[in-house]
């Protein structure tokens, strides 16, 4: 069964949830991330992933009281991205309790400090950061395209170990449309032994199967997850 990977997102210490990437499309689920953290907890749900969005459109992460927060006070395996831009922010992402850290716009901008993470801390611990917009990488929070295609980006880091990556279809992003799957077909067509994590479109429990049946290993989800849309005795 697919790995199910519900998804915290976070400004100003609140939960939040934006659609394709626009901080002024923005809605707030909970003011209390930890509260929201417990609940995926006793619903039975073993893995996080905790977005620091105000770290992602800056030079650093930011959001670590809440990421330290949920650490603490449940037992999830928590992967955290947004805003690792040095090596002093992936050591306090590690030291405040996340498991494994998601790294993008390093990967694309500083290659060489990326593989010397990746070295260190092992690719168990680490997740490449693909998100996609037309075919290409995207930065910074999706405020800039680079100019690297996605299959090549991850030949070259698969090549280097790198075994898991999350990848989100910007378009997709918080739009309730569908995931998109031909993308992550042909993304374990290239890779089949990836630990692909799809994100970005979930709309259903149905999404989700479709998913499954297309032998993705892992999905991210969040909004139709807060809209009340997944119904968990589906999908478990």
């Amino acid at each position: 069964m697919i790995e199910l990977i519900p998804a915290i997102d976070i400004i100003d210490g609140q939960c939040v949830r934006l659609t394709q990437g626009d901080y002024n499309a923005k809605t707030v689920y909970s003011s209390d991330p930890l509260e929201v953290a417990s609940e995926f907890e006793r619903i039975g749900f073993k893995r996080l992933h905790v977005v620091d969005l105000d770290g992602a459109k800056s030079h650093h992460i930011v959001n670590t009281d809440v990421l330290r927060c949920i650490a603490r006070d449940t037992h999830l395996t928590i992967d955290f991205g947004g805003g690792i831009k040095s090596t002093s922010d992936i050591e306090t992402a590690f030291e405040c309790g996340a498991s494994m850290v998601t790294i993008g716009s390093v990967a694309v901008t500083h290659p060489d400090l990326f593989l010397s993470w990746l070295d260190q801390y092992g690719p168990d611990r680490i997740i490449l950061g693909a998100d996609v917009r037309d075919g290409m990488v995207s930065i910074n929070g999706w405020k800039e395209d680079s100019a690297q295609h996605l299959l090549p980006f991850l030949k070259k880091y698969i090549d280097h170990g790198v075994k898991n990556v999350l990848c989100t279809e910007i378009s997709k992003d918080g739009t309730l449309n569908g995931p998109a799957i031909d993308l992550y077909d042909r993304i374990m067509e290239a890779y089949p032994t990836l630990h692909l994590i799809a994100s970005g479109g979930v709309s259903s429990d149905d999404d989700i199967l479709e998913l499954d049946r297309h032998g993705i290993p892992a999905v991210v989800f969040g909004k139709a997850w807060y809209e009340g849309r997944i119904d968990i005795n589906k999908i478990q």
